[in-house]
């Protein structure tokens, strides 16, 4: 068990800090060569085989076949045709295979024969300075890993996701890279859900920006509240994080709770705890869906009451305007008996009555809260 204790050291040497560092990665395609293979490498006894040159699939799977070992193969968006002898070389499954290729699909795990196909969402946190309706918060990228016997073969869609910084740390522990493809397997599931707990981390300090802007006092002590497209655009970014992590718990209890002839046992108890994060994670994005539900309700109820609030002030200006409008009406009509016309006191007298009740009215209205 020596060479499994430092597993978890080994697969995250430090846990990110800041939402900068949310388990992004640096390659895709190499520029020099049109291919899709990103990197093509053997292990045996956990260490990397030297060899002359670049190594082609086939290749690697022969020099895997003379002397032992099992390849690592990595690939970024291949093309159906790139993907068709890879495929017939390693005899991956053809739903498998177009799965893969196509890309776009739910977290799964699968086995095919001697085969496992498994499926992750990456994600990667997009820094902003303010969060507004059209602000993207999160992007998705894929990993799909077909794990067997002898070979280990990682498909990669999206311009984030990169598994080259996670190779080169487990290139660091022949211990651990000596138990296999299911070593790899694991470390990648470790990495990705990682990544999950960084983002998730980013994404609750952009709630509460949210949640304070929506109930800091405005004027007069009364909320503010703030734009419902920026909930809205942050609630539909916390559902696609969502659609990335629940789906995936399913798949991570399988790994570590059913024996499975491709996964190590010594590896397999590892899962338990990538596991354990990811219900964490999972917990974490509904009490995010829930909470900005709240959020949003009381910004609508908020922006209710401040209508209201303009309602019936324009209601009590309209009450206190109509004492002298009925005045001005009553005197505006064309009676030729009408004592306070010839009245010498009767202006005087008409005007400071009018203001009395104005003034009555406008003090009423204010004492119970209208004005």
């Amino acid at each position: 068990m020596s060479m499994i204790r430092d597993l978890r050291a080994v697969v995250r040497p430090s846990r990110p800090a800041t939402r900068k560092d949310n388990g992004t990665y640096d390659a895709t395609r190499d520029p020099a060569t049109p291919s899709a293979v990103v990197d093509c490498a053997v292990y045996r006894d956990g260490a990397r085989v030297d060899t002359p040159g670049r190594l082609t699939p086939q290749e690697a799977m022969r020099l895997v076949r003379r002397d032992g070992g099992f390849a690592w193969i990595g690939l970024h968006e291949p093309t159906g045709t790139e993907f068709a002898a890879l495929a017939g070389e390693f005899g991956l499954h053809p739903l498998a295979v177009e799965d893969a290729v196509t890309a776009h699909q739910r977290p799964k795990l699968e086995r095919y024969d001697d085969t496992l196909f498994t499926v992750f969402k990456t994600i990667h946190y997009v820094e902003h300075d303010r969060l507004t309706a059209n602000s993207q918060v999160v992007e998705t990228g894929e990993v799909m890993c077909f794990t067997g016997r002898d070979f280990f073969i990682t498909v990669r869609h999206g311009g984030q996701g990169s598994l080259r910084a996670l190779r080169n740390r487990l290139q660091c522990d022949p211990e651990l890279l000596a138990k296999g493809p299911s070593a790899v397997l694991h470390a990648i599931a470790d990495h990705v859900v990682d990544g999950y707990i960084a983002v998730a981390d980013a994404m609750q300090d952009d709630i509460d920006e949210v949640e304070t802007e929506v109930f800091s006092p405005g004027r007069k002590g009364t909320p503010r509240g703030t734009d419902a497209g920026q909930i809205y655009q942050l609630k539909r970014e916390v559902l696609e994080f969502k659609r990335a992590v629940s789906p995936l718990l399913r798949p991570m209890q399988l790994l570590s709770e059913r024996p499975m002839r491709l996964i190590d046992p010594d590896i397999q108890k590892y899962f338990r705890d990538v596991a354990d994060h990811l219900a964490r994670v999972q917990e974490q994005v509904v009490g995010f869906d829930e909470l900005l539900n709240s959020i949003l309700q009381a910004n609508l109820a908020q922006a209710s009451v401040a209508q209201n609030e303009d309602m019936r002030k324009i209601t009590s200006w309209a009450a206190i305007i109509a004492v002298p409008t009925m005045v001005c009406g009553v005197y505006g009509m064309n009676f030729k008996h009408m004592p306070e016309l010839h009245w010498r006191y009767g202006y005087p007298v008409v005007m400071c009555v009018t203001v009395a009740l104005c003034l009555t009215i406008h003090r009423t209205l204010k004492r119970n809260g209208w004005l």
